[in-house]
């Protein structure tokens, strides 16, 4: 019965989000024809995981160690545990943000709209499409869009989730274009929606998050990028604790 509710349960909150989506889905378009009007598009994304959440009976709570700064440009790095991983960061980032994933997101009927146009999608088995991805991921950091991107580079296999060795991409990113880093502990979010290798479910509550205080990288070199990414690393994993 408990897994017939919370399988039930998905398909409800999947439902919300499909149902807002199509509903924005004519202001969607229209604002990501022009990167002018990226924020206009993020103000929609955070509306639609809002009100998903709301309807399906999943809220997320933020503890903040030191308040983000509303005009300043970040690289936020998290763990990877659930698909709710995304609507977090829509209603936590601010303005101008942009997410960096896999490549099978570009024909997500959800999430493709935007892979096509503000994010970036990349092939992580590709060294070109890597370079290519990062390389265009600072073209916007310079232009004041901050960067989401979760540095495992893949939801863990393990249930319940460890945190696996992250990528060096965003902290060699970081340091070349001097953008403090924004560690996030994603907390107990696989306990509200997750995919444990026989089922995927999901149930209403609270999902925590931790964002840690940012990190400033300027003086840094890419000498220093093994030690950035162990100190994210350890930062995320400590709130991690089962």
């Amino acid at each position: 019965m408990i897994m017939f509710l919370r399988r039930a349960h998905r398909v409800w909150y999947l439902f919300w989000i499909l149902f807002f989506f199509f509903l924005f889905y004519p202001l969607y378009y229209l604002s990501s024809r022009n990167s002018r009007y990226y924020s206009v598009l993020n103000f929609f994304r955070k509306t639609n995981s809002l009100l998903s959440s709301l309807f399906s009976g999943i809220f997320f709570s933020y503890q903040f160690e030191e308040k983000i700064k509303k005009n300043q440009t970040y690289i936020y790095c998290a763990n990877h545990t659930s698909n709710l991983d995304i609507m977090i960061f829509c209603i936590l980032a601010k303005g101008r943000y942009h997410f960096m994933g896999k490549d099978e997101l570009l024909n997500n009927p959800v999430l493709g709209i935007f892979f096509k146009t503000i994010d970036i999608a990349v092939n992580r088995n590709s060294k070109i499409s890597a370079f290519r991805a990062f390389k265009k991921a600072g073209e916007n950091l310079e232009k004041g869009m901050s960067l989401i991107i979760f540095p495992e580079g893949k939801i863990d296999d393990h249930y319940p989730p460890k945190l696996s060795e992250f990528k060096n991409g965003p902290f060699r990113l970081a340091i070349e274009k001097n953008i403090p880093i924004v560690p996030v502990s994603i907390i107990n979010v696989w306990k509200i929606s997750w995919d444990d290798g026989t089922m995927y479910g999901s149930k209403p509550g609270i999902c925590d998050i931790y964002i840690h205080k940012p990190i400033d990288t300027s003086g840094l070199s890419y000498t220093d990028t093994d030690t950035l990414k162990d100190e994210v690393f350890n930062l995320i994993n400590s709130k991690l604790i089962l």
